[in-house]
């Protein structure tokens, strides 16, 4: 089962420093029938203006990962940890019994473009922690390159749950495939261009996809596209 959800449907807002969409019921926006998706809690897609950002606020029990897209982001927690992430670059807090953060672009001149992502852990109560990673953004042409995993790499940045984040570029007329395992779910969210899965178009940026029960799904670009796809319980 595949069910499309536009962009036009989706929570879009503009605070004049930060504008974007929540996928997911998120702050002021709630809709009891659009709260999750597995374990997947919230999908972002915020930019933020120039030296402008989130003050210090707490989470806890929640796996918070940070895709930049382009600009800057800085993130400072009570961990100790103070990172300035660029494209390529992923952030991964577990909040765990809690932690507190701040995040920021600190460019003077550039917005940053990022996804954020929330996801429950697979335990809760655990100790906080933090890290990052980059990836190479050529690996991404032609593939769905893992970015953010249940075990970490050189270039995977780990998480606290049973899930896979990839991200791909595929040119138009050429196709991107994935082959799920039984009982699993799969999250796609179309970041540029168009593609087309099980029948389906994915227009606009933003456009996003829920799926179960398929085994094997080909993502198809009928325009140069870059993709994110997570696999989840």
């Amino acid at each position: 089962m595949i069910r499309v959800y536009p962009a036009e449907s989706a929570h879009h807002f503009d605070h004049g420093w930060l504008k974007g969409m929540h996928s997911f019921s998120f702050g002021d926006y709630y809709d009891p029938a659009n709260t999750a998706f597995g374990p997947m809690r919230v999908c972002n897609d915020d930019i933020i203006a120039p030296g402008r950002g989130f003050g210090a606020h707490p989470h806890s029990d929640m796996e918070i990962v940070s895709i930049v897209l382009s600009g800057t982001l800085r993130h400072e927690d009570n961990l100790g940890n103070v990172v300035e992430t660029t494209f390529g670059g992923i952030q991964r807090m577990s909040a765990g019994t809690g932690a507190i953060h701040t995040e920021h672009n600190p460019s003077e001149s550039e917005p940053v473009r990022l996804l954020q992502l929330w996801f429950m852990p697979r335990t809760r109560g655990t100790a906080p922690s933090y890290g990052t990673g980059r990836f190479d953004p050529a690996k991404l042409e032609g593939k769905l390159l893992p970015v953010v995993a249940a075990v970490s790499t050189e270039e995977v940045v780990g998480i606290a749950q049973d899930m896979t984040i990839y991200l791909g570029r595929v040119k138009a007329g050429e196709q991107l495939k994935h082959q799920q395992n039984p009982g699993r779910r799969i999250y796609v969210y179309l970041i540029e261009g168009q593609i087309e899965l099980g029948g389906n178009v994915l227009r606009h940026s933003g456009d996003s996809a829920r799926i179960e029960e398929v085994s094997g799904l080909s993502l198809v670009a009928s325009e140069d596209a870059f993709v994110m796809l997570i696999d989840l319980p």
